[in-house]
């Protein structure tokens, strides 16, 4: 078969960048990828893991049919209608014997996939499910319960004009996260003008290029920042402008860290109090500064203070709303609520930033007696029986269930303990996007068309939500009739419809993905059906931003609609104006509260606070998850794409070898409070004594001959504890896992 020349645009979808792509088809495999130069975000520009893209098409065992779990635990192929009628019945009797409530959504989040989490809510709705996580709960959920109390919103940096970059808890080297990450990187590094501090307990390759590396002392990132302040604080060298006129409570913050003992700091976090002060005069003399902390720290101690103070290091020093600092930015659609007084959840009253149920305390929702507990999961696009920690008390939960609902495109590890699985489409075969809009002053949205027709016997995911949804009978047939006929007769007759229907019926406008999708989306061309909820996306826009919006040459939600349906390299969506940051600041005069009064508490408390959780026992702190350049997220169920550390070593410092009989390239057994495994040393004097990291993307159990599976590398979370996690957020210590190494017999 001769190899199609057409290159067809699309995007990666293995980090929230989503990266440009142009790929050639031979057959249904990737033959050729390279970076989209005309992509509206990204220019060209890639990493290398996304040219091993086809591993993820064609590398993994495809579900082609719905799978039903018989009592013998063995699946049985159903045919599609048979699933949907069945799923659905059991739906039912849980929400009428237990209430709505007790249906419990996950997932519909993955880092390209998010159309199909779209079109979830119109389902949880009509089944009355008021309670949903994915995988940013166990990841962000901390910051941004943060940024709801200060801008009011998500704010990123603008690391490509700034004078100094601080990264904590963050290797953009490997992770990205920062547009076009080592091209940045780079630049930052080759200017002398410019400096980059990176913050974090290992010599990462982003540290190689900093100017100043602050190699703490793994969870003491809260000292480390609290020094800074305190020096910032301590030697006046904060904005006293900026927080007159754009700041309320300055003074509260101002006096707990006049009270900061610096040198404490300094000697907790393992560092020398000079380069703490070097620091902060640093970035207190810049013109702009811009700051990205990632899971290095907010999946570690004291995670939600680390954020605050890492937020208070810009807002004191004025970095806020200007070209190279940081700044809110509009959204096609938010990714969470922001919240100061988040939902509590039913059974442990723990608390709900973003909306979302700590990934941690999920276990703890469904294994009580508790009448109020979780009764049914539905699970998509995501597979938290492998990534959520403590595998074993997770497994124990999904058993307990009454039913268990698995959306993927294989049968992962979670899949494996469901009671019905249904095979979606892939990435590549439908119509898909992400909502990871994060920039200013100038946002940008991709819409993917499909690469690939899907494999016969699956679906996408808007698909599949809207079969469970006609056969629940959860929107009335009237309103479909009307917006069906005026969506035939043209886009100024169905908005005006559509906004009749919903007026007379308010409940409607929750079911509004699926209304679209049933009667808009027909009509939409090449087939972009789960796209139609684009439109009412493009119509929330023109209404919060409508000037943005018109900068970026759309003059009506429809003209912005139409651009999303037809901008294969993406679409700009609003284009701002630097003075335009302080609209979304949505505290009274604009002005942002600086005082959290519980993480003022917190950094007080400081002086008290273990800053060490290893013990006799467990003497080692484990970094379950370490991203390198052999290792992606697991939705590449296939190991062959990794051509380095094919099994997924377990790196030691050169002392901690020495010291623990251990040798480079034999086996050792990591132990810690919940499990054990084996792992491959490598020496590695990046890391310090008493540190050391297993990479994430390993551990799943893949299909070999005779329906048997093999696991390669170590599944991180049969060591995590479900109980080691953020007071405030929950988020999981998957950074700082308190383990024992020793060697095993060659």
């Amino acid at each position: 078969m001769t190899a199609d020349a057409t290159w067809h645009k699309t995007a990666c979808i293995l980090c929230e960048n989503n990266c440009g792509i142009q790929v050639q088809l031979d057959g249904r495999r990737f033959a050729k990828i390279r970076g989209d130069q005309e992509h509206v975000a990204t220019g060209g520009y890639t990493c290398n893991k996304a040219l091993r893209l086809d591993h993820y098409q064609n590398g993994g065992t495809r579900l082609t049919s719905p799978l039903r779990r018989e009592k013998d635990g063995t699946f049985t192929p159903v045919d599609w209608d048979t699933a949907i009628s069945e799923i659905t019945a059991r739906l039912k009797t849980v929400r009428d014997t237990h209430g709505g409530k007790s249906v419990f959504y996950y997932g519909g989040a993955g880092q390209g996939n998010h159309l199909g989490g779209a079109y979830s809510g119109a389902l949880l709705r009509a089944l009355g499910a008021r309670y949903r996580s994915n995988a940013l709960a166990q990841e962000k959920t901390g910051e941004g319960w943060v940024d709801a109390h200060l801008t009011g919103g998500h704010t990123a940096g603008d690391f490509e004009h700034a004078e100094v970059a601080v990264f904590l808890g963050k290797n953009p080297w490997q992770s990205h996260g920062v547009p076009r990450a080592r091209t940045v990187l780079k630049q930052i590094a080759k200017d002398p003008a410019r400096t980059m501090i990176v913050i974090d307990p290992v010599r990462t390759e982003t540290a190689d290029l900093a100017d100043i590396h602050l190699q703490v002392r793994p969870g003491t990132d809260a000292w480390c920042l609290a020094g800074i302040l305190a020096v910032l604080v301590q030697e006046d060298l904060v904005d006293h402008t900026f927080l007159e006129a754009r700041t309320t409570g300055a003074d509260t913050v101002l006096d707990h860290l006049k009270t900061v003992h610096i040198a404490r700091c300094a000697e907790v976090s393992g560092l020398e109090e000079d380069l703490l002060r070097t620091t902060a005069r640093r970035i207190a003399a810049a013109s702009s500064v811009s700051t990205y902390e990632d899971l290095g720290v907010q999946q570690g101690p004291n995670s939600t203070l680390v954020s605050y103070l890492n937020k208070l290091i810009w807002l004191l020093t004025g970095n806020f709303a200007k070209p190279g600092a940081m700044h809110p930015h509009s959204w096609v659609v938010p990714l969470a609520h922001y919240d100061t007084d988040p939902r509590r959840t039913p059974v442990t009253g723990a608390r709900m930033p973003g909306g979302l149920v700590p990934c941690n305390v999920i276990a703890e929702e469904i294994l009580t007696d508790h009448p109020e507990r979780f009764r049914a999961m539905i699970i998509e696009s995501s597979n938290p029986a492998h990534s959520l920690a403590d595998s074993a008390a997770f497994s124990e939960a999904l058993a307990a269930l009454d039913l268990v609902v698995v959306i993927d495109i294989a049968l992962t590890e979670t899949g494996r303990q469901a009671d019905y699985v249904l095979p979606a489409a892939s990435q590549f075969e439908k119509w898909e996007a992400t909502f990871f809009a994060f920039e200013f002053p100038r946002n940008t949205f991709h819409l993917r068309a499909p690469l690939l027709d899907p494999l016969p016997g699956t679906l996408p995911e808007p698909e599949i939500h809207a079969r469970l949804l006609r056969e629940l009978g959860g929107a009335p047939r009237v309103p479909l009739t009307v917006l069906r006929t005026a969506a035939r007769l043209g886009r100024t007759p169905f908005k005006l419809a559509f906004a009749a229907v919903v007026a007379l019926d308010k409940k409607l406008l929750g079911m509004a993905p699926y209304l679209l999708y049933e009667t808009l989306g027909p009509t939409l061309p090449a087939g972009a059906r789960p796209a139609a909820v684009l439109w009412a996306l493009a119509q929330r826009i023109a209404k919060t931003y409508p000037a943005a919006m018109r900068r970026a040459g759309h003059t009506s939600a429809d003209a912005l609609f139409d651009a999303m349906l037809g901008g294969r390299s993406g679409v700009t969506f609003t284009e701002d104006e630097y003075a335009d940051a302080w609209n979304y600041v949505p505290h009274p005069g604009r002005r942002i509260p600086l005082p959290i009064p519980e993480l003022l508490g917190l950094l007080a408390d400081l002086d008290t606070t273990p800053a060490v959780h290893t013990s006799d026992d467990f003497p080692i702190v484990l970094a379950a998850g370490q991203r390198r350049a052999s290792t992606a997220n697991t939705i590449f169920r296939d190991n062959t794409w990794r051509k380095r550390d094919q099994q997924g070593a377990l790196r030691v410092s050169p002392r901690d070898a020495e010291q623990l009989g251990l040798a480079d390239g034999a086996l050792a057994q990591i132990t810690t409070s919940r499990g054990t495994a084996q792992a491959v040393v490598e020496i590695d004097d990046r890391l310090q004594p008493g540190h050391a990291a297993l990479p994430n993307g390993f551990g799943l159990d893949l299909p070999v001959a005779d329906g048997a599976t093999e696991r390669t590398g170590v599944a991180l979370n049969t060591l995590t504890d479900l109980t080691w996690r953020d007071p405030i957020a929950g988020t999981p210590w998957h950074k700082h896992v308190p383990a024992r190494i020793a060697p095993l017999p060659a």
